[in-house]
């Protein structure tokens, strides 16, 4: 049974949510269909890659992941099918994969689309899914479209690094309003190399420590810790930590063409 993931700006109220599942049942009844987000704040790449890398990794191997993030940045000519450590991946050629693998694909392969056909969201999730019903019935991924394609490529977010200094972007705010920092654990202890630090807020809050748990401080109390996928969270037990220390995450402003991101800053010492 194939295993089909979705992630979407399309918005969980939206018809198009059902409608472009309804049309993948359509072409494969087998389908097996399980939603990562669809409420992908519109335009916002580093969330999205945020979200896709931290699911997909979790999938078992030869899943395919359905990307509809932003399919109309521009007038799309091809899809791109990207095969990647044993992941199958689907979306507009508009920069988020490379994003989203935070490196070149081991493979990917341009879909040309009909010149005559209307574009909208569920005419691309329907060449999608006939991709994967082609490599579902053991046709090789090198003659289902164009191979070594050109594609749009976008750099992720990352942090800055000083000596005694790491900043990072809030690149996701979480239903708890518990915070998420593109700073890895590994970035963070490289640069951490065994020193004390303090993670400073504007309104002179300091975290000094780092927790395994919400339970490792009491109730109301803020704490930093490493989540799920290894991103560093500032969260406050049983509290709102984006609200009580003023932390938002991208900026709908357009400054030059970029999206606005506010920071958080870890000082060692």
């Amino acid at each position: 049974m194939p295993l089909i993931t979705l992630t979407s700006d399309i918005g969980s109220p939206d018809y198009l949510v059902g409608a472009v599942k309804a049309q993948l049942l359509q072409l494969n009844p087998e389908f097996s269909i399980v939603d990562i987000s669809h409420n992908i704040p519109p335009f916002n790449y580093p969330q999205a890659a945020y979200v896709c890398r931290s699911a997909i990794r979790n999938f078992p191997p030869y899943s395919y992941h359905l990307i509809l993030v932003n399919l109309f940045e521009k007038k799309p000519e091809q899809l791109l099918l990207a095969f990647h450590q044993e992941q199958y991946l689907l979306c507009a050629d508009n920069g988020l994969l490379t994003m989203i693998l935070e490196e070149s694909p081991e493979m990917v392969i341009g879909i040309p689309l009909d010149p005559a056909a209307i574009k909208n969201t569920v005419y691309l999730t329907s060449v999608m899914g006939t991709v994967v019903n082609k490599l579902v019935n053991g046709k090789p991924i090198q003659q289902i479209g164009l191979p070594d394609v050109a594609i749009m490529k976008k750099r992720h977010l990352r942090p800055t690094l000083d000596n005694n200094v790491i900043e990072g972007q809030i690149i996701f705010i979480d239903s708890f309003e518990n915070v998420i920092v593109n700073i890895t654990r590994q970035q963070f202890e490289e640069q951490r190399q065994g020193r004390k630090f303090r993670i400073a807020f504007t309104r002179g809050e300091i975290i000094d420590r780092i927790s395994e748990t919400y339970a490792d401080v009491a109730e109301g109390e803020k704490l930093a810790l490493f989540n799920s996928a290894d991103y560093l969270e500032i969260a406050i037990n049983k509290g709102n930590a984006a609200g009580l220390f003023g932390l938002k995450g991208f900026s709908e402003k357009i400054r030059e063409g970029q999206l606005a991101y506010h920071t958080v800053k870890v000082y060692f010492e």
